[in-house]
């Protein structure tokens, strides 16, 4: 959407992340991402440790249950999503403000690690539940019907192309 900034966050996870439920009943979880930037030090020749980011994430649906089935603390992860500022008050009636990464996507950062990925099984994750990113449109052919047997959409006999 017109106005809305898309961000990645590359860092590692503070946390492990704990499920939780809106009265809806839709499963959220949280975590917050730490990035560190190192700074070239020339009078040591060494890198050191400069100014640490955190970035609160917010995760929906079934991204958030496969993020607290798969991330922990001090795993390093990409993240990339919408970057949201909200109000709240506190309990004293000061008001508060809070930068949030609503998460599109997140795994595992492959630079330090390996993983083995699970695939899960399309028709039972509800697509449009992701994040702030509209589903894609389904795709044709993948039912279980063999392949000789589907219709080949948009491709014709042996005709040219009309381009």
């Amino acid at each position: 959407m017109a106005g809305d900034l898309f961000i990645t966050v590359i860092g590692n996870v503070t946390e492990d992340p704990e499920m939780r439920f809106t009265p809806g009943g839709k499963s959220v979880t949280t975590i917050s991402i730490a990035q560190n930037t190192r700074i070239f030090d020339r009078q040591t020749g060494g890198w050191k440790d400069g100014d640490v980011v955190f970035m609160r994430c917010v995760i929906w649906e079934a991204m958030a249950e496969n993020a607290v089935e798969t991330l922990h603390r001090g795993m390093r992860v990409i993240a990339y999503g919408k970057l949201k500022q909200r109000t709240y008050d506190t309990p004293e009636g000061e008001k508060r403000w809070v930068n949030e990464l609503l998460v599109d996507s997140i795994g595992p950062d492959l630079r330090y690690a390996v993983a083995k990925v699970a695939k899960l099984d399309r028709r039972a994750v509800d697509p449009s539940d992701s994040g702030s990113v509209p589903p894609s449109s389904p795709q044709s052919g993948t039912d279980d019907a063999p392949a000789e047997d589907r219709e080949l959409v948009g491709v014709g006999g042996q005709e040219e192309p009309p381009f």
